[in-house]
């Protein structure tokens, strides 16, 4: 069982300079925040404000590739945590399935408009309820920003 998620958005945790993706149940209340890469992070960020290089990123060559062979990518999901890594996959139409981290799994959805999914197992061990649901959710993700680091999601045991 999973659960439909939405980019949130993409932020730099100060003073590690470490970015991270914030995702959120669609139909539900609980964020799934994931640790990235810097260049995951700008193909992100690029995608949501609609900006478009002069040339294609990785992210849009990897789109046009899938298309230009007849295929359809179907949807995103993570789908385990282990020892703090985050896993996901890329589910193409017959359902064929490639492994793929997180960060770029997202970058690819967000271009193919595909929907992304979480395993229930994963959003149980990571999953974070943000309290004070009147509050605008940018100001929630730079308060929750503010209280973790990354080696919480190290090797926690939950």
């Amino acid at each position: 069982m999973s659960s439909e998620m939405r980019v949130v958005g993409v932020r730099v945790e100060l003073p590690a300079n470490q970015p991270i993706l914030l995702l959120r149940e669609t139909d539900g209340e609980r964020y799934l925040p994931i640790w990235i890469g810097s260049v995951e992070a700008t193909a992100i960020a690029l995608e949501q404000q609609g900006v478009r290089p002069a040339r294609p990123l990785t992210h849009d060559l990897l789109k046009d590739v899938v298309g230009a062979l007849g295929r359809e990518l179907e949807q995103v999901r993570v789908t385990d945590l282990q020892e703090g890594t985050f896993y996901a996959e890329l589910v193409f139409d017959g359902d064929v399935r490639v492994s793929a981290r997180p960060s770029d799994s997202v970058a690819l959805a967000l271009r193919t408009g595909v929907p992304i999914h979480a395993e229930q197992s994963v959003l149980d061990e990571a999953g974070l309820l943000i309290p004070d649901e009147q509050e605008d959710e940018v100001e929630k993700f730079k308060e929750f920003l503010d209280s973790v680091s990354p080696e919480d999601f190290r090797g926690a045991d939950t």
